[in-house]
């Protein structure tokens, strides 16, 4: 028997845990939920008790204990349970919390501190960008050892300082984690050994093109998260997809492997770590899409778009780091990219009404004022300080086309007419004077560099030449 499939035994059974950074991930919807033993005083619930009356009758504080079988919430779509300060839900082995497709929500409202561990729950029916567990994004709520699956919309939704520990989160409608709290506000945010597989059943981005409302986890304005020792894999969409002012990520020990489009999309936003991940067979879907219609933008397994590093953000660096991940036969590599048209107050910025961290008010960056320093500079979202070294890149001798392709570049700016980032400006910025370095990498295959803009593809060696200077210690196999 393959060593991966003992372990995946082994680990199902209670056996062993197994690091993500080691050969084999961490396999929790194989394991099934925590069994947590049920704690003195705990009040029990059978199934057919009404746990939402239950919750409003007793105290905060309390704990409620799951037994064995499927717990409902009636035929109301708003049926759901609105936990208070403190409240524990505990599930004994077997415990089922399921929706039946009509109740919407399972547990809502902005309860502290409230601990959700070892249940399944699922067939929940919310609505798209809502999710089924802390629907209100209530703050410092414990979500562990759970398997929430099979559900419309998203599966959680985050608050501050939420941990999200060893839940398996699969096959829901959208997302596995959906990181959006009205009005921001997410900090300290924990995502730790999960698994992540199989999210946006709905297909969202068919139903809506472009709604950027897919993957395995979206993050929003989050400030500070860690997201380590994940496995997250075949999801209909990006792995993990940061998307909007979010800052001092730190990425590390994940396996992110066969997701359908982007590994890592980290979309406006500022100061990350990515480091001793390893990334298989991503983006293939997605790359395959863009080149049977001949599109030859270089679809990246990373894609970092108009993010970068910013030291006037507090946070725990002031770049954009990648350091010591493995990539193995993913579409592409990493994409560096900045739309020159897409700043604060553009009609071009999709993510309409929010500006840079810079700037105090997105109609500040108007003309004329955005043509002067220090608008100029802070109305724009940038691809800046970004320094990826010591990872490993390769494929195999079936990457041929378009694939297999590192990127720094953007566009010839067009839009709006009054927009002071016209002509070359951002390309000859992004590629020559932000402080973007690729250095100490390996490569095995054939791999192609587009630089500056889409109709520049070089070899390794023009990559490392002047006057791109680029991977100056790398070994290319």
């Amino acid at each position: 028997m393959p060593a991966f499939l003992v372990v995946l035994l082994l680990l199902a059974a209670g056996v062993v845990t197994v690091s993500p950074a080691s050969a084999a991930p961490v396999a929790a919807c194989a394991a099934g939920p925590l069994s947590p033993s049920k704690p003195d005083g705990a009040v029990v619930v059978a199934p057919g008790t009404d746990l939402s009356e239950k919750t409003r009758e007793l105290p905060a504080g309390t704990t409620f204990w799951l037994t064995e079988g499927k717990h409902t919430l009636g035929q109301d779509e708003y049926g759901q349970i609105i936990p208070k300060d403190g409240n524990v839900y505990l599930g004994a082995p077997g415990a089922v919390l399921d929706g039946g497709g009509v109740n919407r929500y399972a547990f809502t409202q902005q309860a502290r501190d409230v601990v959700i561990r070892g249940l399944t729950i699922r067939g929940f029916a919310a609505p798209r960008d809502q999710g089924v567990v802390n629907h209100d994004s209530g703050e410092h709520w414990t979500i562990e050892g759970n398997t929430i699956e099979d559900n419309r919309g998203a599966a959680m939704m985050a608050g501050p300082r939420q941990e999200i520990l060893r839940n398996c989160l699969r096959n829901n409608g959208q997302y596995g984690i959906n990181a959006y709290r009205a009005g921001d506000g997410i900090t300290g945010l924990l995502v730790e050994g999960n698994e992540i597989t199989g999210n946006n059943t709905d297909d969202w981005e068919k139903q809506v093109p472009g709604c950027g409302c897919s993957g395995g986890a979206k993050f929003w304005a989050v400030n500070g998260a860690d997201i380590r020792g994940n496995w997250v894999h075949h999801n209909h969409g990006a792995g993990l997809w940061a998307d909007t002012n979010n800052n001092d990520f730190l990425i590390e020990d994940n396996l992110i492997e066969d997701n359908e489009a982007e590994a890592l999309f980290y979309e406006i936003s500022y100061n990350l770590v990515v480091r001793d991940n390893t990334f298989r067979r991503n983006t293939l879907v997605q790359g395959r899409a863009f080149a049977a219609r001949g599109d030859d933008f270089p679809v990246g397994t990373i894609y970092l778009s108009e993010s970068g590093g910013e030291p006037r953000i507090p946070a725990r660096t002031s770049s954009v780091e990648i350091v010591d991940n493995v990539f193995e036969d993913n579409w592409g590599g990493i994409t560096a990219w900045e739309n020159a048209d897409r700043f604060c107050n553009s009609p071009a910025n999709t993510s309409s009404g929010s500006c840079t961290l810079l700037v105090p008010s997105v109609s500040s960056c108007s003309s004329p004022g955005i043509g002067s320093r220090p608008l100029y500079d802070d109305c724009r979202w940038k691809t800046q300080r970004v320094s990826i070294h010591g990872n490993k890149f390769s494929h195999g001798s079936s990457c041929t086309g378009l694939c297999g392709r590192m990127a720094l570049l953007a566009n010839f700016g067009t839009y709006p007419d009054w927009s002071p980032y016209r002509d070359s400006s951002v390309s000859d910025a992004v590629t020559f004077r932000q402080g973007n370095r690729w250095y100490d990498n390996a490569y095995s295959g054939s791999w192609r560099f587009v630089a500056h803009d889409t109709s520049r593809t070089l070899g390794a060696s023009a990559w490392q030449g002047a006057p791109y200077s680029q991977d100056a210690g790398s070994s290319f196999g």
